[in-house]
Formats: structure tokens, C-alpha cells, sequence
């Protein structure tokens, strides 16, 4: 397994993560992604560990807590093989105050996932959204005091606009805290808005990408072509609800480049997409997702290899998105890098 530095920190991370949102099932929304328990875990967490794969992400609202109580199960008694992502920001029980990113509210967040986890800290902890209510003193400075107090050892954000980031960034280096050295992102060959500000961004100030959905909702996975398109009831179709729409034409047009360099290549439809999201500048990981052990040794095979340079262009061409104001102005200017 390959590792990467993340972001500008001196923690390496494996080139993919297993996300742990399908570990549960409570609700009907995690329902819809998978119900793995306990037992099934860690099957899935050995396989992890024998392929090289030791960072496993999670977050305090999958399924109302038990995503981390069972990734804390599966992973006991060799907390010091893993890494351990995780999340908090959005409401994760009634009151007004068990939401938002609060001292009150961080700390309480903090606290609980180390119980249902098992640990006594967390490697990678990060603010799931962004919350305009609270000051970003408030906190920077409360995420600093954790790192204090060995509770959390990375910082980073998630679902961060531009100047969200920047602007919290800039709180940290004003006041001496600790800064984010990552974002969790969404990014794919059917979502490149992050290339637009945040991967800049990430570019200048050393923040590296944490990707989320890199298969595009499941869109990407192989199972859909011209000849068998998404059926309104799939689970790909449920969860792309969540994110910007995405036109049959490119749809089906990024399918068809994947499959010619499927054919070349030997490697199955999402391997091909996932390697081209961690060929990408600023990735430091991606997050990849299983339901079964055959769907998790198909993901771990993006590995390993590397797309060549006319195939990465065939994807980038077929997937790129047209430019939104002011950045399709400012690629004009000579004196500004061509776009990543």
C-alpha cells in the first residue's frame, strides 16, 4: 500500500481509507448504505490490514453512533495497527446545543466518540460541516486545547467552501492554534467543483484531500451503462439525490472512456475511476466503502498501478465540466497557471 503526507503534517496516511458509513444501518438513510455489524467488521478490518490499509473513517451521526462503537469492536486490541477518522458537527442528539462546532459541543462530540471507539484518542478528527454561528476563535481554539490534551492528534474540516477554509486557517495562524491539514471532500470523475477553489487552495496552504464518494454516489461502479441505466429505485440513484445532477450525456460519456481503458488495461470500471481521483493533486487518501468482502478486494485493487498519461487526458477531457464565473474569466490571463 502506497502512503502519502498528509496534507503538510508529518502524518502519512495509506493511499485509501475504509469508510465506515455502511457499519449499522440505523435510520433509513444508513440503512440504504449497508448494516455490517460487529462480526462482519472485522472480517473486513483484517482484510484491511493484511492489504496495507490501516486508516478507517467514521463519524459520530452513522447510524446514531454505532458506525464507531462497531469500528471500535472490530479494531480492539490492535488500536495500534489503525488510524482512526472521524467526525462531528451536525446534530447528533435533540437539544439546542448537541450541534454545531460549540466548545460545548466539540468537546461533548470528542468525548463520546472516544467512549464508543474505545480509545483514549483520535488520530484524524474533523469538522463534519461548516457552522456560521459559532466564531471561529471559539473554534480553532477549542480544537487546539484537545490536541493538548492528547485527545485528537490531526485537525481538519469537511464540506468547507473556499473561504470557510481559508478564513479558518487564517484564525490559526493569528493566534498560534493548530491549523487543518486536511479536507474531506467530495470528488469525482462526476463531481470536479473541488478543483475549482478548495484544490488551489489545498495547493498553497498545504491542506490535503481527504476524498469522499470518489465512485460519484456508486454511479461509478460498473454496474450502470447505455444499455442498463440507473433505475430510479437503486441505491446509486437514492444516494446521488444528495449531490448536483449529472446529465445522461456525461454520464454515459465518462462510462464509455472508462470502459475502452477498462478493455486496456484489465482493470475493472471503479479501480480505473479511483486511480484517477488518487492521481490528482492534493489527494492524500480516498475513502472507499465496501458491503462485502468482494466489493472491498475489487476497491483495494486501484492500487498498485498507475493509469498512463493518455488515459488520465481521455478522463479529464470526458469529464471536465465547463468552467463558472470568475474562473473561466481568469483562465484567459497568461500569468496564471493553467488549470490543474
Amino acid at each position: 500500500m502506497e502512503h502519502r503526507r498528509l496534507g503538510q503534517s508529518g502524518l502519512m496516511v495509506p493511499a485509501l481509507t475504509f469508510g465506515t458509513g455502511t457499519f449499522g444501518g440505523k435510520g433509513d438513510f444508513f440503512k440504504a448504505w449497508g448494516a455490517t455489524d460487529a462480526v462482519e467488521a472485522t472480517r473486513l478490518v483484517d482484510i484491511c490490514l493484511d492489504a496495507g490499509l490501516t486508516m478507517f473513517d467514521s463519524a459520530d451521526v452513522y447510524s446514531a453512533g454505532a458506525a464507531e462503537e462497531i469500528l471500535g469492536a472490530a479494531i480492539k486490541g490492535r488500536r495500534d495497527q489503525v488510524l482512526i477518522s472521524t467526525k462531528a458537527t451536525f446534530q447528533f442528539a435533540p437539544g439546542a446545543n448537541n450541534v454545531g462546532s460549540s466548545r460545548f459541543h466539540l468537546i461533548k462530540a470528542v468525548e463520546g466518540s472516544l467512549k464508543r471507539l474505545g480509545t483514549d484518542h483520535i488520530d484524524l478528527f474533523q469538522l463534519h460541516g461548516f457552522d456560521a454561528m459559532t466564531p471561529l476563535d471559539e473554534v480553532m481554539g477549542t480544537l487546539d486545547d484537545l490536541v493538548s490534551a492528547g485527545k485528537l492528534r490531526y485537525v481538519g474540516c469537511s464540506n468547507f467552501s473556499g473561504w470557510h477554509l481559508m478564513k479558518s486557517l487564517a484564525v490559526s495562524e493569528k493566534h498560534g492554534l493548530v491549523r487543518h491539514v486536511a479536507h474531506q471532500a467530495y470528488y469525482s470523475l462526476l463531481g470536479r467543483d473541488y478543483e475549482w477553489e478548495l484544490m488551489p487552495l489545498g495547493l498553497d496552504q498545504g491542506v490535503g484531500a481527504v476524498v469522499w464518494s470518489p465512485l460519484g454516489w456508486g454511479r461509478l461502479g460498473g454496474k450502470y451503462r447505455r444499455s442498463t441505466p440507473i433505475d430510479a429505485s437503486s441505491r446509486a440513484a437514492q444516494n446521488g439525490t444528495s449531490a448536483p445532477p449529472v446529465s445522461d450525456e456525461v454520464f454515459y460519456n465518462v462510462m464509455d472512456v472508462l470502459d475502452e481503458i477498462a478493455f486496456e488495461t484489465g482493470k475493472t470500471v471503479a479501480q480505473i475511476a479511483l486511480n484517477w481521483v488518487l492521481s490528482r493533486p492534493t489527494v492524500s487518501t480516498v475513502i472507499i466503502g465496501a458491503r462485502s468482502e468482494a466489493q472491498l478486494q475489487e476497491n483495494l485493487g486501484a492500487v498498485g498501478w498507475h493509469l498512463n498519461a493518455d488515459q488520465l487526458e481521455r478522463l479529464d477531457a470526458v469529464s471536465r465540466p465547463p468552467l463558472p464565473y470568475p474562473y473561466w474569466h481568469q483562465s484567459g490571463f497568461h500569468r496564471n497557471p493553467a488549470p490543474v
